[in-house]
């Protein structure tokens, strides 16, 4: 089952995205091939990609894992590139992940309701939602509406939804990130500014290689 939106619940009062508002009116396909080509080269680092499996293969791998263990995939739909699958208290599921303009977001159906916070990358989206403590929320149903802020009039359908908690990716087995990966993620989140450290300039390039902490 592929859920179409998420209602994420912010504390911030506005919406931090990569892109400016409005969008600007030219944009050169070439930054397209860049940012897609930067991400899928992250994703492929990070040993929780599993590429191209199915939806159904997806909840199978996840069913028997906890809460909040979670994979991004290839998506089914021909007009996404990518989907993120996480394992809730009621069985996985997964939300497609949007791109346009150098902008990675969740997705949303609900054009009347603010648009959900972008990033330049996967990584830092799924990162954010990892450890930023605002974990997306969804309906029963695969019918769910964003918004940025809580609304008391939607506290109904906060507490009959569905959290989809980001807590620990799932690496594929025959891409277990190595110990050399794994002192990188724990530098990584220890320090915001890693080339700064008293490293050597290989060792500085490899942690700019993945600045990321899952």
């Amino acid at each position: 089952m592929v859920a179409r939106a998420v209602t994420i619940f912010h504390h911030e009062e506005q919406r931090n995205s990569c892109c400016s508002d409005p969008v600007p009116p030219s944009w050169d396909p070439a930054d397209d091939l860049r940012c897609i080509t930067t991400t899928f080269q992250y994703l492929q680092t990070s040993g929780w990609y599993w590429g191209s499996i199915s939806a159904s293969k997806a909840r199978e791998t996840l069913l028997t894992k906890s809460e909040g263990t979670f994979l991004v995939r290839d998506s089914s739909h021909p007009q996404y590139m990518l989907a993120l699958s996480v394992k809730t208290r009621f069985g996985p599921t997964s939300v497609r992940i949007e791109y346009s303009r150098g902008c990675f977001w969740l997705d949303s159906i609900s054009p009347g309701l603010p648009q959900l916070q972008s990033f330049p990358d996967v990584l830092s989206l799924v990162q954010h939602y990892t450890c930023s403590g605002h974990p997306p929320q969804g309906q029963t149903s695969s019918d769910i509406h964003p918004q940025t802020m809580p609304d008391p009039s939607q506290h109904a359908a906060k507490d009959s939804g569905v959290p989809l908690m980001l807590k620990r990716p799932l690496h594929r087995l025959e891409v277990f990130p190595s110990l050399q990966h794994l002192a990188r993620l724990t530098i990584n989140s220890h320090t915001n500014r890693p080339n700064q450290l008293p490293l050597p300039k290989p060792l500085l390039c490899y942690l700019q290689d993945y600045p990321f902490s899952i």
